[in-house]
């Protein structure tokens, strides 16, 4: 899995048994800089784009070959022992619904190389087909967190805070309701690294030293997406730096520190806003990706939600940084066995789909 905060890939080596999983192995691997630079970069129109996206799946489909070879490696396993990989790819656009009434949304990703470097079978290109059904082809994670964290009887969250956040409401029932709740970390990562070099705010320290800026924060949450109602789901395509600055306008004399403040507020508050609208009668807030390794936006959440143990989905024995791996692990296992994916309930998809593409070994 490579998401929106464009760090790396992480990989999730999983064992299923019919009755559960079980995570045998984790590894991930960074982006090269120029690398992470070319994919933010194609998130937007620009020149030789065709060829220049051509090369950036190479560049990722290798990355996740040597993921693969860790995970071989550390668990002493052959290819033979492995029936698929479940291989994401890196969202460049995501657009469903719009310009023709279907959409697109586009993973950049190179299945076929990654099959020749691996010789395992690779499962890819999980959103279009429920896009194509007239739904977001996102967020898919809430079958996965439903069948990992789902409790009879008691109402539970799970929120993912990658460069985008989304929310899965796992009913008592076994109903279940998931959308994105807005940006994560990719507005707070674009600043921190603007300002201090730093990829990413590490623990939210450099938050946790500025003051919320009360107008610029009500600016942010102004923005209409965040008021309408699921089925929904957004990406960069909305959440970028444009977005940013236009809604700067009038602060350009505020602290850095003050700005990070007021963006990690606003994850923060659009999370929890999100829990109160739509999370019934939840009392547990279960926080995966990395955002749940922020110490001061995982402490403005619980701030936002009184009565609501916030914490890492470690305490429901899936550690936090393992989560979304291990939930492409099992969609592509969905695929392999010709079942659906998607819930229609959370996507707007016509109905259940087998979703993704498969390259055999």
């Amino acid at each position: 899995m490579s998401g929106t905060s464009l760090d790396g890939v992480d990989g999730a080596l999983v064992e299923f048994d019919g009755t559960g999983l079980r995570v045998a192995g984790f590894a991930s691997a960074p982006f090269p800089a120029s690398l992470k630079a070319e994919l933010l970069a194609l998130n937007t129109s620009g020149a030789d784009e065709l060829h220049r996206a051509a090369l950036a799946a190479n560049g990722l489909a290798e990355i996740y070959a040597d993921v693969v070879q860790q995970l071989l490696q550390a668990g002493r396993l052959e290819t033979s022992d492995v029936r698929a990989i479940g291989a994401h790819g890196q969202t460049v656009r995501h657009r469903p619904g719009l310009f023709d009434g279907t959409g697109y949304t586009l993973q950049l990703n190179s299945p076929a190389l990654l099959a020749e470097r691996t010789g395992i079978a690779v499962v890819a290109d999980f959103r279009s087909r429920d896009v194509a059904a007239g739904g977001q082809g996102a967020p898919l994670v809430p079958a996965f967190h439903q069948a990992v964290f789902g409790q009879a009887g008691s109402d539970v969250c799970v929120l993912n805070i990658g460069g985008i956040a989304n929310l899965s409401v796992l009913g008592a029932q076994g109903e279940v309701l998931g959308f994105d709740c807005g940006p994560g970390n990719a507005l707070m990562d674009h600043w921190c690294e603007r300002h201090t070099g730093r990829p990413y705010d590490a623990g939210g320290a450099w938050a946790a030293q500025g003051q919320v800026l009360p107008g610029l924060l009500q600016r942010l949450l102004d923005e209409p997406y965040l008021h309408q109602p699921p089925p929904k789901s957004t990406g960069r395509d909305l959440f970028h730096p444009v977005w940013l600055q236009e809604r700067l306008q009038g602060f350009g004399d505020a602290a850095p520190a003050d700005v990070q403040a007021t963006l990690t507020e606003l994850t923060a508050r659009a999370c929890a806003a999100s829990v109160v609208s739509y999370g019934k009668e939840s009392k547990l807030l279960a926080v995966c990706g990395g955002g749940a390794r922020n110490g001061q936006l995982m402490a403005r959440i619980g701030a936002a939600l009184p009565g609501v143990a916030v914490q890492p989905t470690d305490a429901l024995g899936l550690p936090s940084q393992q989560v979304e791996a291990a939930a492409f692990a099992w969609l592509a296992r969905q695929a392999v066995h010709a079942l659906p994916g998607n819930l229609p309930q959370v996507t707007g998809a016509a109905g259940l789909r087998v979703l993704g593409a498969i390259y055999p070994a």
